[in-house]
């Protein structure tokens, strides 16, 4: 993306007394598209990351197509925190995008209450396997576009949903990760989208 920086807040917040609700979300994609920039970003702590320097080792097994000038990658987690309110905070757990870290995955979901599948449009086909994960877990999810400088297509999201052959079902927004208040309203349509679908399953007989 281009030089646009994480809008990080002067001083971390604390957790307040009051907080009595946590929500564990899990943020998923590809290789590269930014799942460290967004915990980053949003958390109101100083996140937890477990990036090390790319080496020659992962030369031939890990695809940076589109990413050549990525110099570090997540081998375990980011973990973050961010308050929406006095009372709700969101534990963000981001997940390691390639594919030899992919059985970290169905651990990262447990106990999950939602997801955001962050999408690089440049490499849509690596939001495929989050996807399906998540729907084989019948874990809810939002789908974030994350918008990059470099990218020439800028395709609709409605050519993106049709390509990821998504339902109207699921919700679809873009977003800077690199940007606070852009990634704290991803996290707010997650969790529009949960409180809607508990309450579509309250008054359903």
């Amino acid at each position: 993306m281009g030089s646009a920086t994480s809008e990080l807040p002067s001083q971390r917040t604390p957790l307040a007394d009051d907080a009595e609700t946590g929500l564990k979300i899990v943020v998923v994609g590809g290789f590269g598209v930014g799942k460290t920039t967004l915990v980053r970003s949003v958390s109101e702590i100083r996140p937890l990351n477990t990036e090390e320097v790319m080496t020659q080792a992962g030369q031939g097994v890990d695809e940076t197509v589109g990413v050549e000038r990525k110099t570090t990658t997540t081998v375990a987690f980011d973990f973050g925190r961010i308050s929406l309110n006095q009372r709700m905070v969101l534990y963000l757990f981001g997940a390691p995008g390639q594919e030899r870290f992919w059985f970290l995955w169905d651990r990262l979901f447990s106990g999950t209450l939602g997801a955001v599948v962050l999408v690089d449009t440049r490499r849509m086909q690596d939001s495929w396997y989050a996807i399906d994960r998540l729907e084989h877990h019948k874990t809810p999810f939002v789908v974030a576009v994350n918008r990059f400088d470099e990218d020439e297509s800028r395709f609709s999201l409605q050519e993106i949903r049709q390509a990821l052959a998504l339902g109207d079902h699921v919700p679809m927004v873009d977003c800077d990760a690199r940007v606070r208040a852009s990634g704290k309203e991803v996290l707010i349509t997650l969790v529009d989208h949960l409180y809607a679908m508990a309450l579509s399953q309250e008054t359903t007989p």
